[in-house]
């Protein structure tokens, strides 16, 4: 009896263009696809799912855009396995997963093997992978000082990726190549950017997809000392860009802290574990690191916390203003125990000071009933 030819065509799409900031009416995303001069290749026969996704993950990562696979096995169940290795490959390696952009496939054969064709549209080409990749190398040399622990390596990483990137308002760079090329990109690309420098840190990270502000937005998932954290260098960025300016309202955060402004839906690691206490308790039991996590607890703003930090009057304020313009700074940062009316009051004495142009920007202090404030004045 004549084998009978079974011929089926599959097609599938993946939408990785995550994208902060809203686009202008009846405006899609832009159809920038990495060009690659790689022809289709046709890999060893594989008989499983298993080595189906090993394959595919393997050439996706090198980059190639058609790739032609013989499956060796029942083909009944062909396009759930499909599914399975595809799902599997792009989860094996995150930064692959979001660099590409869409992909399609479809297979013919027999009831027992089949010819499968991919065709993968890639956002970044293997040569600016490679670019990232030596560019991460070079950035974190430049950065990770002798010495530091992983606590003071996520802050540097951090401060590096918010320094040196600009949000790209035009909705058109997603990749880490395209952020350290020209300064600016899109969500996807800060986070693709810190996970990049965080894994070659030595420091475990996921990719967290879900949405911020009502729009589709993507940040960074970290494990640090047996815990994960929240971590969002593009909300940490200020907008439009400030120079030389680092927030840290979005940084080594719990999923409880996160959920006040963003949303996901996936499942991930679970972030239950402040990292103010985390620090404090550190610091607390002493030891050589006791130092350097004192003063990363000071640079994020921690000490604010400390029940005599509070400031309720003029003098208090003006002490903490004269220190500043001490160590010739023209801000400063202050827990104040008060209306955002008195303080107003309280801010005017300091052009006693012999300063101008005074302004501050107060907003609820986490967790407290007293204000954060900063305050920015010029020199005479």
């Amino acid at each position: 009896m004549k084998q009978q030819i079974a011929k089926r065509w599959i097609t599938a799409g993946i939408a990785s263009a995550i994208v902060f900031g809203a686009l202008p009416p009846d405006v899609g995303y832009s159809e920038v696809y990495a060009k690659s001069e790689i022809a289709a290749v046709e890999t060893a026969t594989v008989t499983s799912s298993k080595e189906l996704r090993t394959t595919l993950a393997e050439l996706m990562g090198a980059r190639h855009m058609m790739i032609t696979i013989k499956y060796q096995g029942a083909t009944s169940n062909l396009k759930d396995i499909l599914k399975e290795a595809m799902n599997g490959a792009l989860e094996s390696d995150p930064y692959t997963k979001y660099v590409i952009d869409r992909y399609t496939y479809s297979w013919k054969g027999t009831s027992n093997s089949a010819k499968i064709t991919f065709q993968i549209y890639y956002r970044e080409t293997a040569e600016q992978s490679a670019y990232v990749n030596d560019r991460v190398k070079v950035i974190l040399k430049e950065i990770i000082k002798p010495g530091m622990n992983n606590h003071q390596k996520i802050k540097a990483i951090h401060d590096y990726v918010v320094l040196n990137m600009k949000y790209d308002i035009g909705l058109q760079k997603y990749t880490a190549y395209e952020g350290l090329k020209t300064g600016e990109a899109v969500c996807q690309g800060y986070t693709l950017l810190s996970y990049k420098l965080l894994q070659e840190a030595g420091i475990d990270n996921r990719i967290i997809e879900g949405s911020a502000g009502g729009q589709l937005h993507a940040w960074n998932l970290v494990y640090l000392d047996g815990h994960w954290y929240h971590i969002d260098t593009t909300w940490d960025d200020p907008a439009p860009d400030t120079p030389g300016v680092v927030k840290y309202g979005y940084y080594m955060r719990t999923d409880e802290q996160m959920r006040k402004t963003h949303t996901w839906t996936n499942v991930y690691p679970a972030a239950n574990q402040s990292y103010r206490h985390t620090l404090s308790s550190l610091i607390t039991a002493g030891g050589q690191a006791a130092a350097g996590l004192q003063e990363l607890e000071k640079q994020l703003e921690y000490t604010l916390y400390n029940p005599d930090s509070a400031l309720r009057n003029v003098k208090g304020i003006q002490g903490q203003v004269r220190q500043a313009i001490s160590n010739k700074q023209n801000t400063v940062t202050i827990r104040y125990a008060g209306s955002e009316r008195q303080l107003v009051d309280h801010l005017s004495s300091l052009y006693e000071l012999h300063i101008k142009n005074i302004s501050y920007l107060a907003e609820p202090l986490e967790g407290t009933n007293d204000l954060r404030v900063e305050i920015h004045w010029d020199n005479y």
